[in-house]
């Protein structure tokens, strides 16, 4: 049974579901197509190929070249200061896709659904985007009003299947992204985004010595140019070439040997380079503590709280399907949830997309052969005209 979407409840002691999105039947009531015109349409499927074509449900891009907006709000609008937060859903780009994003927001207050669009407050966008060879997930947290970029740039799994991407943020300021519940980077908030100014800085005013030298090597002052150095010129007469037979001295001229390299020049000449030995290395200014570095210790805290998730992207070939979204602050009550879902179709799901492949091989096998077959006697047929 699909269960009731935008659940929030208590698991254990502390854990909470703040977002749970099956996309079962009802899901329309929950979900508002965003005011902004000209965009494409979600349909309710699970495509052409699935494990449960039921459970497997979930929201489709369905026209090429177009912007999608969509959002749902979360119940009770959650105040991420204690709470790690965990941010999964999944994934299925049927088409294969060649150009388009396949991202997530988790919006933040103050959130419309009819007024959500591509510059509304988001905490997180996470999920790939993929156009030409440029493949890669996006992992970007709002700070201070600014959404930054992360500094890492793995690359999504590119087929037609289902697949999980997870995104766990936690209150010690280290995060971590799976896919399909492996693990694909780590690390810390503070080293991988540019959530804060560096803690040093070049001393502005610590400048370069004027005696300071920055080369390594110098010429050798003992070697010195030879006495017969450049008296051979860079061209000399082919000596082999003759003077053709037919050649009129009249009607063309003197005749003159074409101009080849000449072996025995120098070129410009350079002294030996030799170690120099008041070399004192690459100079750098001395660091000193930056007064703009402040410490902040809630790196992982929306600014306000978090109170939507909304799917938000540009696709050039639609086709890609988004289905089983949860937040939690329980990678537990995440895990359960993704093993009741994509767990239980995934091996059906991937036996189903063979199946397919190998009729649409079979069905080209046989177009191929009527082709050939179809060629052979109209040739037949134009021998016996």
């Amino acid at each position: 049974m699909r269960s009731m979407a935008v659940l929030a409840f208590a698991a254990g002691v502390s854990a909470e579901v703040f977002f749970k999105e099956t996309f079962d039947g009802s899901y329309a009531d929950r979900w508002t197509v965003s005011g902004k015109s000209d965009l494409g349409e979600f349909k309710h499927t699970a495509g052409e190929f699935f494990g449960d074509e039921e459970a497997n449900k979930g929201l489709q891009t369905s026209q090429d070249a177009k912007f999608y907006a969509i959002s749902a709000p979360i119940p009770t609008p959650v105040d991420n200061k204690d709470k790690p937060m965990i941010v999964s859903f999944q994934l299925k780009d049927a088409q294969g896709i060649d150009c388009g994003g396949g991202y997530v927001k988790v919006l933040r207050e103050p959130f419309a659904g009819k007024d959500f669009n591509g510059d509304s407050a988001y905490w997180m966008m996470f999920g790939p985007d993929i156009c030409g060879s440029a493949k890669k997930i996006h992992l970007i947290l709002n700070y201070k009003g600014e959404n930054l970029l992360w500094k890492k740039e793995p690359r999504p799994v590119d087929d037609r299947l289902t697949h999980v991407y997870t995104a766990i943020i936690n209150t010690d300021g280290t995060y971590e992204m799976q896919i399909d519940g492996e693990k694909k980077e780590s690390g810390k908030l503070d080293e991988d985004w540019a959530f804060l100014k560096p803690k040093e800085i070049d001393d502005p005013a610590d400048k370069k010595p004027g005696d300071w030298t920055d080369d390594a090597q110098m010429d050798d002052p003992e070697d010195s140019k030879p006495a017969d150095w450049g008296n051979e010129p860079e061209t000399i007469p082919d000596p082999e070439a003759e003077q053709p037979e037919d050649w009129d001295v009249e009607d063309d001229g003197a005749w003159e040997a074409p101009q080849i390299p000449n072996p025995k020049f120098q070129g410009e000449w350079k002294a030996k380079r030799i170690e120099n030995p008041a070399y004192k290395g690459v100079w750098s200014p001395a660091r000193i503590a930056n007064p703009d570095y402040v410490e902040d210790a809630a790196l992982h805290v929306s600014a306000e709280k978090i109170a939507a998730v909304g799917i938000d992207l540009w696709q050039v070939k639609a086709g890609s399907i988004f289905d089983n979204i949860i937040i939690s602050d329980s990678i537990e009550e995440v895990n359960a949830f993704v093993a009741a879902t994509w767990g239980k179709t995934k091996d059906a799901e991937k036996a189903a997309f063979d199946k397919a492949e190998e009729a649409k091989k079979a069905a080209a096998a046989e177009a191929a052969k009527a082709e050939e077959k179809e060629g052979v006697e109209e040739g037949e047929k134009e021998d016996e005209e």
